[in-house]
């Protein structure tokens, strides 16, 4: 009854059919929190007015407060939603409350019985600010429960999601992701988030979410526990998270809090309403500060839900066109610890690069020494240097710089250097190649392969991009064994910041470097002949 099937790609995301005994649900997606006892929005409403097409909620406490009734009813008469429904074990209740009144074979046959669409074992929650054997302890716990389900389970039906644990001791967190993956559960979630996200600790969510997936099985969807705000969607989405469920759109309407892609305003802090949703084109803000709590609460609850399901639509169409990069990296200014926490994927650039894309529908934007992290950087750099050989015997290498026009070869200045082409191809000692930002070296044989001339670059580029890029060149350089190398750069301009620092590493590594520094050089028959000569 279960299927994962995925359509689009971009990073580590994926917009993918999601297909349960009750319907197809398109991931990523995010699941609003219903607490049937008080519901600022219903069911209904969600699925109507906001297109909703799965909803979480807690089975513990549907057992506790309408013991029998979600049963005898069926869980989606009973909520008043046709669409798929996730439930939650009551796990949260045990990291808040220390303890629950249900045993974990209780609450998963419970699950069966009101005929959930995805269920969720009783795991023990890391929590946080807790010693590693009590972190230790939970994970081993939750996976003992997991190995129990498959004999405790009496229903085929329904989609299982297996816990990892371990809170930030990541270590534990690898164990847990690669044991539970071993068994047969169709979905995973990141346990223990909720205190990591509040407190902005993103560059921590980053391994506990990039840890998990490189130890669990990639065809399985990822669900993401209690990440609610829109702010950090993209980065989660990018990192190959699936699923998303909170409460918080309705929390935050209970504390009077006005959700935005990029951050959280109290109402008492808004001049203007800055969103074209229902409740804010139909409403100005003495119009919400008048109403009743109650009616306050219910349209802050909407206007909540309206920024998580844009947010949601807009990550979707940038994975589609190809620019979730770009599109994580401005959501990523719009805090300084999502900024640190974009950069933290430095580390894990290769796992991203070998489940990334090779190509996309359009070309890449590079605009800062984030990108540096990017796929096509790091797919770059490792093939340019694994894969390619330059022509046999050749020993000098010319490196002309970047040019707008493209293709290189039909700018104006490398047309005036093909009488260097043709010696060298006479010669077979001369090698030309290009030098640019982010990618460094491309030799002009490659320059039309994907993305070398599909990126558009901020000019001039910053001190840590031009070191890269002068690193870049230096391993190509020494990697090929080159004698000489010949760099055409302009006078107080980057390539001359690259020129000068590789006639530094030419003296290290036993290479000599001559500039070309002007156009007229390039119309020196003299130097060019004495270029082919001396290689």
């Amino acid at each position: 009854m279960f299927s994962f099937e995925v359509r689009n790609r971009d990073l580590l995301a994926r917009i993918g059919k999601l297909g349960t005994k009750s319907g197809v649900v398109e991931t990523p997606v995010y699941l609003p929190v219903i607490n049937p006892s008080k519901q600022q929005v219903t069911p209904r409403e969600l699925r109507e007015v906001f297109k909703c097409e799965a909803l979480i909620t807690n089975a513990y406490i549907l057992r506790k407060q309408f013991g029998e009734q979600p049963i005898q009813e069926g869980l989606r008469r009973f909520l008043g939603f046709p669409g798929v429904i996730m439930t939650d074990s009551g796990a949260y209740q045990t990291l808040v409350y220390g303890d629950v009144k249900i045993s974990p074979d209780e609450i998963i046959r419970y699950q069966e019985e009101i005929e959930a669409d995805i269920a969720t074992i009783l795991d023990v929650p890391t929590g946080w600010g807790v010693s590693k054997d009590h972190a230790q302890n939970t994970v081993n716990e939750t996976l003992k429960r997991a190995k129990e389900l498959e004999a405790l389970k009496m229903r085929e039906d329904i989609a299982w999601v297996g816990p990892i644990q371990g809170g930030r001791y990541i270590d534990l967190v690898a164990f847990s992701a690669r044991e539970t993956g071993k068994l047969p559960f169709q979905i995973h979630a990141l346990g223990s988030p909720t205190r990591v996200m509040e407190q902005y600790l993103f560059d921590l969510l980053v391994d506990m979410i990039l840890t998990s997936k490189m130890n669990l099985p990639p065809n399985r969807p990822l669900h993401l526990f209690g990440a609610g705000h829109p702010l950090m969607f993209s980065l989660a989405v990018a990192m190959g998270c699936d699923l998303f469920d909170s409460a918080a759109y309705s929390i935050y309407a209970k504390e009077n809090r006005y959700m935005t892609e990029y951050r959280t305003f109290r109402l008492s802090e808004l001049e203007y309403l800055p969103c074209s949703c229902s409740v804010c084109t139909s409403s100005d803000l003495r119009d919400l500060r008048d109403m009743s709590d109650e009616d306050r609460e219910e349209a802050l609850a909407r206007h909540n839900l309206h920024v998580c399901f844009s947010e949601m639509r807009r990550i979707k169409q940038s994975i589609v066109e190809g620019r979730l990069w770009e599109y994580v990296e401005m959501r990523a200014t719009g805090h300084p610890s999502l900024l640190q926490a974009l950069k933290k994927l430095r580390p894990y650039s290769d796992y991203i690069e070998q489940h990334s894309p090779v190509s996309k529908r359009k070309g890449i934007f590079y605009l800062g020494p984030v990108g540096l992290s990017r796929p096509e950087v790091t797919r770059h750099r490792k093939r340019i240097l694994e894969r390619h050989s330059p022509p046999q015997g050749a020993d000098t290498l010319v490196l002309l710089p970047y040019f707008k026009r493209r293709p290189h070869k039909k700018n104006r200045l490398h047309e005036k250097f093909n009488e260097v082409r043709k010696l060298a191809m006479e010669a077979s000692t001369v090698h030309i190649c290009i030098y640019s930002a982010p990618f460094g070296v491309t030799p002009i044989e490659l320059e039309d392969v994907y993305p070398l001339s599909q990126t558009e670059v901020a000019y001039p580029p910053d001190a840590e991009t031009l070191n890269y890029v002068t690193d870049q060149i230096k391993q190509y350089i020494t990697g090929n064994g080159y004698h000489k190398v010949i760099i055409m750069s302009d006078p107080n301009s980057w390539e001359d910041e690259v020129a000068k620092k590789l006639n530094q590493i030419g003296r290290e590594e036993g290479f000599t470097l001559e500039p070309i520094r002007s156009e007229s050089d390039l119309r020196n028959k003299d130097l060019i002949q004495r270029i082919v000569k001396t290689s």
